[in-house]
Parts: structure tokens; sequence; C-alpha cells
């Protein structure tokens, strides 16, 4: 019986995976792997990806100890390189076919074109998929025939084109699937994907990372959560957001599931509130393939020649929390806690590390690489770069939160800083989102002593502001 390879990436799921549909359609004796890359190597997923992974694969193995399968796990020690060590596989298992879903880092559509190449001349039968996204991102095309830089565009062209179905595969069809009984590989837990150091107790408090409570979330927001979508998105410490990102991420829950989920309602405003942010990550990465210098280098070239100002002071009080904006200091405390952050308070402490504090923004994007359970290079790059505004659509680098003003509006009880700066709880609205502003001895009355139980701002709004205005002014002058 021939034998079919199903490397799994980012596609951890078994619904709608047109690579084991293919597979069971052509009666191959099916090989699921999955291959861990630990040796040194660019843009290897950060500690909290790693937690979530880990929980995914043993999900993904129970759902094919179901059916009688498994997935063969196999880690490549530094040294080794992915080519060689996926025939290597090949040639262990026997196997005549080997199916992929499609990525597209830059880097790794190189390499996997390359094994395509080498492995149909020796005579294997070899077919990738999209198990990603809605559309690969070369099929999206202005009318010049060329890629989209702006949002707005990019999406109402995707409005006209047709979703693809989801891949179907029967009770039946699975029931008679065949699986390898290879030699035993290593196991989850042998990939040392966890921590250590128990860092990771609040995400096993807040996140269950199984596709089952993947799809309960978003069974949620279709029929209730939507409604509210558009009036809670931007409200912290409100849970009115999908947080389907990690599923999304990782592919146990695939975007033409979300986008069909909702497709008997398509034209209602709320819902399209929702699927607008499923067609921003779809311009992440349609951006990301077409310019793939991105990852590394600002989209706006011109922006390699910004006068940032490396400042590790800077830079450790704001991972840490520690920066005396409370807003700012509670979503870089809750993304430490839970390997997430609130979508609005994210732009928050961007702005603040980019503009107030001058510094570059891929400090940032690496950052969040290693501490968001949800980090995406096409996503994470896109995000940092509107921040930094050399990206598409970016916010005009001129364009400086107030972090002060932007905790009143978005926080204005307190909730959200009190949860993650209980320091501060005591301290009355007014002053919440500006204690040096609070009279010293009310401040003491509180439990708050500046400079010691919760710090001074790095930098006050006016003089940062100041700053990266003069900055901005100073790159303007150096490109004209």
């Amino acid at each position: 019986m021939k034998k079919c390879i199903i490397w799994l990436r980012k596609d951890l799921r078994l619904h709608d995976h047109p690579g084991f549909a293919q597979a069971i359609e052509q009666g191959y004796e099916i090989i699921p792997i999955y291959i861990w890359d630990k040796s040194e190597h660019r843009w290897q997923e950060g500690a909290a990806s790693q937690w979530w992974l880990h929980h995914a694969l043993i999900d993904l193995q129970e759902q094919l100890s179901a059916l009688g399968g498994k997935v063969f796990i196999h880690s490549i020690e530094k040294g080794d390189t992915v080519s060689d060590f996926l025939v290597k596989l090949i040639k262990q298992y026997e196997a005549d076919a080997v199916y992929w879903g499609r990525r597209y880092e830059p880097e790794i559509v190189k390499r996997d074109q390359s094994i395509k190449a080498a492995l149909k001349e020796d005579g294997y039968e070899v077919c990738s998929f999209n198990t990603h996204l809605l559309f690969e991102p070369h099929t999206v095309e202005n009318k010049s025939g060329s890629h989209f830089k702006v949002f707005t565009p990019f999406w109402k062209n995707c409005l006209t084109k047709k979703v693809g179905g989801l891949i179907e595969v029967s009770k039946d069809q699975w029931a008679s699937a065949k699986w390898c009984n290879a030699p035993a590989s290593s196991t989850v837990e042998e990939l040392g994907l966890l921590p250590d150091i128990p860092w990771d107790k609040e995400f096993n408090e807040l996140w269950k990372p199984q596709r089952n409570n993947g799809m309960e979330r978003l069974a949620e927001m279709v029929t209730s959560k939507y409604k509210t979508y558009n009036d809670q998105r931007d409200i912290p410490s409100i849970d009115g957001t999908s947080q389907l990102s990690p599923y999304l991420q990782w592919g146990q829950i695939s975007a033409r599931e979300v986008y069909h989920a909702f497709s008997n309602s398509y034209t209602d405003t709320a819902e399209k509130g929702f699927l607008r942010q499923l067609f921003w990550r779809e311009f992440s990465y349609h951006l990301m393939f077409n310019e793939p210098h991105t990852p590394d280098k600002a989209l706006r070239t011109e922006y390699e020649q910004f006068p940032w100002e490396k400042n590790e002071a800077f830079l450790t009080a704001w991972k840490k929390g520690q920066t005396g904006f409370p807003v700012v200091d509670a979503g870089m405390r809750q993304l430490w806690q839970t390997g997430w952050m609130h979508n609005r308070v994210r732009m928050i402490v961007g702005s603040l590390l980019v503009k107030h504090m001058l510094q570059d923004w891929r400090e940032g994007a690496s950052w969040f690489w290693d501490t968001l359970v949800d980090a995406d290079l096409a996503n994470n790059t896109m995000g940092w770069q509107w921040i930094g505004g050399c990206g598409a659509d970016a916010s005009p680098y001129f364009r400086i939160f107030n972090p002060i003003i932007q905790g009143e509006k978005f926080d204005p009880d307190g909730t959200y800083v009190r949860k993650y700066c209980p320091e501060l709880k005591d301290l009355p609205n007014a002053y919440l989102h500006k204690p040096w502003e609070m009279p010293e001895l009310e401040l003491a009355a509180a439990g708050v002593t500046l400079g010691k139980s919760y710090p001074v701002p790095v930098i006050s709004h006016a003089a940062g502001r100041e700053k990266a205005l003069a900055a901005y002014a100073q790159f303007k002058g150096s490109i004209s």
C-alpha cells in the first residue's frame, strides 16, 4: 500500500484540511508528522507560542488517536536542516507522497519551493495546499496587476471574490482511513516546549488551547458576541473580543471555518466589523508575501534612516511594565502574565515605545514575538510598522497617543489598571491614570509612594511628545 506523509505545520487540525482529505480520497496509508526545529534559526517560535504549541500537539494527538492514528513527532538538532531531515523521514517511512500546508514567511517560501522541486525530481508525489488563509497572497491584485498597499481597497477587492468552501470528510471516510503503524517517535513532552520555570501559571488558568474550546469561542461570537463587538472591542476590561487569534495562528481552526460561520448573514454591519479583522489578517500576509523585506525592514524604506535612540533603561522599564503610565504598565503585565494583550492596549504600549521613548519598532516586535501566544510574523510585523508610521495604512508618526487620555477613555473606571497594577487599586479614578498629579499625602494614604511602590513616568508625556516630533522633523529633513 502506498504511503503519504502529511507534514503538519500551521494547520494542526483534521477538519477543513485538504491534505488529509486528499490522502484519504487517494487511499494512502497516512503518516502525519510534526517536525520541531530545535536548531538555532530565524523566527523560531517564542516561549509563549511554544507553550501553546505543546498543548495544541497533544490535542491533535488525542483527536488522531480516537481515529486509530497518531502524530509522529520529530525534532531537528543543531547542524541539520529541515530539507535534509524531511528526506530522511521519507526514506525511513518508505513514503511515496508528501503533502503540506503552505506557509508564507519569505525564507520558508524559498525553502519549501526548493524542497518541492527536489522531491518531485526524485519521483515523489508532492502537493502543497492553502490551509492558512482565505485567499493566497498572490491571487489578490489591483487593477494594474500589482499587490495592494492600502487596506480598504484590498478589503473591497476581497469582498468581490468567492471564499472556497470547507473541505468535508465524512465519518465513514474517517472510519475507513488507513494509518501508518510506524516505529515510535518522540513524545510532545520530549520537545521541551514548556518552560523550566513555571511562569505559565496564569496561562493555564486563562487558556484552553484545544480545538473544541476554540470552536466554542467561535460559536459564542456567531450567536451573540458579534452584536456588541463594535461597541466593546476597545474596552480592555471587557471580554469583548473573540480571542481566536492563537487558534488561527496554529491552524486549530481555519480562516474558512471562521468566515463561513458568519456567511448566512454577512451583510450585518456588526458582523462585518468582526470579519474586517479577519481580512486585516489576510492583508498582513498579502503584504509580507509581496514585500518580503518587511519582517526586517520598514515597508516604507526611507524609515530605515529614522533616528531611533537605543536606550536599555527605557526598554527594560517597558518590558517589565514599570513605565509609570498605568494603562501601559497594565498592558505589559497582562502580556507577561497571560501571553496576550488587548488590541487597543497593544497600540497604546507600542506608541509609547516608538514615540515617547524613540525605541526602534523592531525592539517591540521582538518582545511581542517572544511573549504572545498568538505571535504571528505577518500580523506582528504589520502591527508594529503601523505604530511606527513606516508600514501600510500606517498611523502617521506625528500622531502620538497620549497614554493618560487613552487610559481615561478606554478604562474610565480603572478596572483594567487595578487588575494588573494592584498597587494602584486604592487610587480614585480621577488620579488613577496620572498618579503623579495626586497630592503626596493622599497618595501615601492610598499606599502609594512614587519611585518606590510605583514608578514615576520614565518620561513625561509632554517631553516624550516633543522628543518624538523633533526626531520626526530631523528625519523629514534628512530625506528631503
